[in-house]
């Protein structure tokens, strides 16, 4: 007779282990922003954020081996737009990052597609497997998502306090971006694995 396993023991640790890694990198500088904006202002969590980011981005490196092409992108535009931030005093520049990041990673898919190509199969391929439909249908997905971030922001930054920005753009960008994940792409990487594979 058999044992039947514990699906907690069929979790591949090694596997996942860094992908906690990587989301903790990521979160980092969030939550250290949203601390810092709460208890010394904009302009002192902007500075804060700004080498959080370098830090996450030298440290993804020495403990994964790889920096993945969005925070490395992300990181480029903070800096910048941080910068200007802190050089202008003007807090306009670092509330405009996230539409800018946004807008150019949806305006890349959106080329890539109208020259017929998913760029998301050049990012993700070796991780999951397709067929052309699901990376096409993948990649529409992606791209609406990324305007819609950006137009969000817009009118967050725009009609809201400095502070319920902040809040909003650490607390809430998650949730949808993973409310987006299963309602909209699990389903995408199921139906279109090859061989019947789920995601």
């Amino acid at each position: 007779m058999s044992e039947e396993k514990n699906p907690a023991e069929e979790l591949n640790w090694d596997e996942l282990k860094p992908q906690l890694i990587k989301l903790g990198l990521e979160l980092g500088p969030l939550v250290l922003f949203f601390i810092l904006n709460a208890r010394a202002g904009i302009f002192v969590a902007t500075a804060w954020f700004m080498g959080a980011m370098v830090l996450s981005l030298i440290l993804s490196w020495l403990i994964l081996k790889r920096v993945a092409v969005m925070p490395l992108v992300t990181g480029v535009v903070v800096l910048i737009f941080g910068g200007l931030t802190l050089y202008l005093q003007d807090d306009t520049f670092i509330k405009l990052k996230p539409t800018i990041v946004n807008v150019l990673f949806g305006g890349v898919l959106l080329g890539g597609l109208l020259f017929g190509h998913s760029l998301l199969r050049y990012v993700f391929g070796d991780v999951y497997k397709l067929r052309d439909e699901g990376w096409r249908i993948l990649t529409w997905r992606w791209t609406i998502f990324f305007f819609v971030l950006a137009l969000i922001n817009e009118i967050v930054w725009r009609n809201f306090s400095t502070d319920f920005w902040v809040a909003f753009k650490v607390w809430g960008i998650m949730p949808l971006t993973l409310i987006f994940s299963f309602a909209l792409v699990v389903p995408v990487l199921n139906k279109y694995a090859p061989s019947g594979e789920e995601a």
